[in-house]
C-alpha cells in the first residue's frame, strides 16, 4: 500500500504541475490575475506533493522493501543507511524523481519572490518551467516508474504498477546492491551537484522565453536571474570536479578526465554557461549582446536536457550511463520541440534586440568579449561533434566509431589556449576603446616577469615546448589579476587611508562580482597548472614482484611488503590488501595500501589505488592480480601524476571565488528608487 500511496501522490504532482501551466496561459489569454495566482499557487505546491513523492520512497529505501523493482536494484540489507539514501539517485527512475523534486524546489523559490515590479513575466517563467517539470514527473509516471513492484504471474516475475490479475506479489530476500563505483563519497555527492546545476539553470531560460514572449527585451530578466545563473554554473563546476575526482580514486586509470561521452554531456552546458556569464556583463555595462545572451542560454537549456538524454537512453556506451531505456526518443523529441519554439521565438524577436551601442574598436573588452563567445563556441561544436559521430556513422553505416582523447585533445588545446591567452588581456583592455600602444602599456610588465619564469621552468623543469607555452600562459593570467587586483587595493588604500588588507578586502566587497571573477581566473590557472602536469608529464609501470622485491618508477621505489585478504560478512564485501613501503631516492617515505574491494551482491569490484600525494606530484599505486600466497607475487601498476594536486588545489579556490561572485548586492535600480523617494520625501519636507 505504501508504494501505492506513493505512485498517487506522484500522480496528482503531475497533474497539478499541468493545471499551473493551463492556469497560467489561460489567466495571461483572460487577463485574470485571479487565475494566474492560482497558477502561482498551483506551482508552489508542486515541491511539498513531490517531497511527499521523494518521502515515500525513501521510507521504502532504507526499510528494504524489495517488491518494489527499484529498490531491489538499488540497495541490499548490507548497505549503511546513507548509501541507501543517496540510491535515490543511483538509478534510472530515483534519478528522474530527483531531477524533479530539485525542478519544483526552485520553482517554488522563484514564485514566491515580490513580483510588483515585473507581474508580466510570472505566467510565462511558470509555463516554461511547469512543461519542463511536467515532462519529467511524465517520464516517472508512464516509463520509468520508481513504485513499480515486483509480481509473480504464469509468465514470471515482473515490474507492474498494479497488480496483474491472477498474480501475487514477489519479495525478494535481499536486493542487487548499489553498484560499487557509486559507493564513493564522491558519487555521493556528485550527481547531486550536477542536477542542481542542471535545474538551477532552467531558471535563467524560463525568464529569457518570458522577455521573448513579452517583449520586454531589456537586460531587466539578466539582472532577475543573475545569481541563478551564477549559483547554476557553481554547481555545475563542483559537479564536474567531483566527478574527476571520483575517477581518480576509484576508476583506476590514473586520470581525472577521459573526454567519456558522459563527462562531455555535462561539460557542454558548462561551456555554453561560462560564456553566457561573461556576455551578460556586455549587455549590462554597454547595452550589447542581446542576441547572443539570448542564444546561450537556450543552448544551455537544451544541453542540460540532451545532456540527461545521452546518460539516460542508452544510447551512449559508459561508466556514468545508465541502462538502455524507452524514454530515449521521448527525451529527444522534447529537446527538438523546446528548442524549436526557442528559436522561433528569437527570431521574431530579433529586431527589438539589436545592440543600443556598436563596437569601435577590436581591442576593447567587449570586443574581447566576443572573441572568448566564439572560442567557447568553437569547444562547444568540437565536445558536440565527438559525442554524435560514432552515433551518426552507426547510423549510416550500422558501425559505432570510438572518438578517443586524442581527438578532443588535438582539437580543444590550442582552442583552450586562446581562451588563458585571453584571460591574460580582457582585464587590462578598456570598456568601448582600446590600442596596441595602451594594452602594451598595461601588460609588459606581468608578460616579462612570466617569460623570466617561463625561462626558469625550461632550465630546471622541462624543454617541452607544449608545456612551456601553457607555463608562461597561466604565469601571465595570474600575474595579470593579481596585478588589477593591487592596483584597486592600492588605489582604495591611499584615497581611504585603509591597510592594505583591508583595502583588499572592501575593494571585494564593494564589487563582489568582477573581484570573485578575478579570484576564479587564479583557480583555474591553478587547475591548469595540474592538467598540464598529469597531461604531459605523466608516467607509468607494471610489474609482477614476489614478497621484498620493488619496482622502480621516475624518482620512487615501491617495495612489495606483503597481502591480506579478508572478508566483511555484513558490508557483503571481501577486501584485498597489499602493503608498499615507498622510497624516494632511497629516502623512506612510508606505506600505501592499494586494494580491491569485491562486492558479493552485484559480483563487481572496485580498485582503490594507494596515494602519496605532494604539491610536486602524485604517487599513484594499483593492485591489479595477485596469487593467494604472497610469496608467489602480484602485480601492480604505478603512475607519477606529477602536478596533478594543484587541480584540486584550484578547486577549492574556485569555489572561494564564484561564492564571493554570486553573494547577493543590493539591486543598483531598487537603491535608486529609494534614493529617490527619500529626495522627494525630503523636498516635501522642506515646502
Amino acid at each position: 500500500m505504501i508504494a501505492q500511496f506513493g505512485f498517487g501522490v506522484l500522480v496528482v504532482s503531475f497533474l497539478v504541475a499541468l493545471y499551473s501551466v493551463f492556469a497560467a496561459i489561460y489567466g495571461e489569454y483572460k487577463k485574470s490575475p485571479s487565475l494566474v495566482e492560482s497558477a502561482r499557487r498551483a506551482m508552489l505546491l508542486t515541491w511539498p506533493l513531490l517531497t511527499l513523492t521523494a518521502g515515500v520512497l525513501i521510507y521504502l529505501l532504507v526499510n528494504n522493501h524489495y517488491e518494489v523493482q527499484f529498490v531491489y536494484e538499488v540497495t541490499s540489507r548490507s548497505m549503511p543507511t546513507y548509501l541507501k539514501v543517496t540510491a535515490w539517485w543511483g538509478g534510472q527512475a530515483g534519478s528522474l524523481l530527483f531531477w524533479s523534486w530539485l525542478m519544483s524546489a526552485f520553482t517554488s523559490l522563484v514564485t514566491l519572490r515580490k513580483w510588483d515590479r515585473d507581474r508580466e513575466f510570472l505566467p510565462w517563467v511558470i509555463v516554461v518551467s511547469g512543461v519542463t517539470m511536467s515532462f519529467f514527473i511524465g517520464m516517472n509516471l508512464f516509463f520509468e516508474n520508481p513504485f513499480a513492484q515486483l509480481y509473480q504471474t504464469f509468465e514470471g516475475i515482473g515490474p507492474h504498477t498494479f497488480q496483474p490479475a491472477d498474480s501475487i506479489l514477489f519479495t525478494p530476500q535481499d536486493g542487487q546492491g548499489l553498484n560499487p563505483l557509486l559507493r564513493h563519497p564522491g558519487m555521493v555527492i556528485h550527481p547531486p551537484m550536477l542536477y542542481l546545476g542542471f535545474v538551477s539553470f532552467v531558471i535563467p531560460y524560463a525568464f529569457a522565453l518570458a522577455a521573448l514572449i513579452t517583449g520586454r527585451t531589456d537586460d531587466r530578466w539578466i539582472r532577475l536571474t543573475r545569481r541563478w545563473a551564477l549559483w547554476a554554473w557553481l554547481f555545475l563546476s563542483f559537479g564536474l570536479v567531483l566527478g574527476g575526482r571520483w575517477a581518480y580514486d576509484v576508476l583506476g586509470w590514473g586520470g581525472y578526465w577521459g573526454w567519456d561521452p558522459v563527462e562531455i554531456a555535462a561539460f557542454m552546458p558548462w561551456l555554453t554557461g561560462t560564456a553566457f556569464l561573461h556576455s551578460v556583463m556586455i549587455q549590462e555595462k554597454r547595452g550589447m549582446f542581446k542576441h547572443w545572451n539570448m542564444l546561450l542560454i537556450i543552448l544551455t537549456y537544451s544541453l542540460v536536457i540532451f545532456g540527461t538524454f545521452l546518460t539516460r537512453s542508452g544510447v551512449l556506451s559508459s561508466v556514468h550511463a545508465f541502462a538502455e531505456s524507452a524514454i530515449g526518443p521521448l527525451f529527444f523529441t522534447f529537446i527538438g520541440l523546446t528548442l524549436i519554439t526557442s528559436v522561433a521565438l528569437l527570431i521574431y524577436r530579433w529586431d527589438s534586440l539589436r545592440s543600443e551601442t556598436t563596437m569601435t574598436s577590436m581591442l576593447s573588452r567587449e570586443a574581447l568579449f566576443l572573441l572568448n563567445n566564439l572560442l567557447f563556441m568553437s569547444i562547444l561544436i568540437v565536445c558536440f561533434w565527438g559525442v554524435i559521430y560514432p552515433l551518426i556513422s552507426e547510423l549510416f553505416s550500422g558501425q559505432k566509431i570510438t572518438v578517443g582523447p586524442p581527438f578532443y585533445e588535438r582539437a580543444t588545446g590550442p582552442l583552450f589556449a586562446a581562451l588563458m591567452l585571453l584571460m591574460g588581456i580582457a582585464p587590462l583592455s578598456a570598456w568601448g576603446h582600446s590600442t596596441v600602444k595602451t594594452l602594451g602599456r598595461a601588460i609588459w610588465k606581468p608578460a616579462v616577469i612570466a617569460v623570466i619564469i617561463t625561462v626558469a621552468l625550461f632550465f630546471t623543469y622541462t624543454k617541452n615546448a607544449i608545456a612551456l607555452t601553457g607555463f608562461f600562459l597561466v604565469a601571465l593570467v595570474i600575474l595579470v589579476t593579481v596585478y588589477e587586483y593591487w592596483r584597486g587595493a592600492n588605489a582604495r588604500q591611499k584615497s581611504q587611508g585603509e591597510n592594505i588588507f583591508t583595502a583588499f578586502w572592501n575593494l571585494t566587497g564593494r564589487n563582489r562580482r568582477r573581484y570573485g571573477g578575478y579570484i576564479i581566473h587564479i583557480s583555474m590557472m591553478l587547475m591548469a597548472i595540474g592538467i598540464l602536469g598529469i597531461e604531459l608529464f605523466q608516467v607509468e609501470t607494471q610489474g609482477r614482484v614476489a614478497v621484498g622485491e620493488s619496482l622502480n618508477l621516475a624518482n620512487y621505489t615501491v617495495e612489495y611488503r606483503e597481502i591480506a585478504s579478508w572478508d566483511d560478512s555484513p558490508k557483503g564485501v571481501n577486501f584485498t590488501r597489499a602493503v608498499v613501503d615507498i622510497y624516494e631516492n632511497g629516502v623512506y617515505l612510508g606505506e600505501l595500501h592499494p586494494r580491491k574491494d569485491f562486492y558479493f551482491e552485484s559480483q563487481q569490484s572496485m580498485t582503490i589505488p594507494g596515494q602519496y600525494a605532494t604539491l610536486r606530484d602524485d604517487l599513484y599505486i594499483l593492485l591489479i592480480d595477485w596469487e593467494p600466497a604472497s610469496v608467489e607475487g602480484a602485480t601492480f601498476k604505478i603512475y607519477v601524476n606529477p602536478l596533478v594536486n594543484w587541480l584540486w588545489l584550484g578547486s577549492l579556490l574556485f569555489l572561494v571565488g564564484i561564492v564571493i561572485a554570486a553573494w547577493a548586492e543590493k539591486d543598483p535600480e531598487r537603491v535608486t528608487v529609494r534614493a529617490g523617494r527619500r529626495i522627494q520625501q525630503t523636498s516635501a519636507a522642506d515646502d
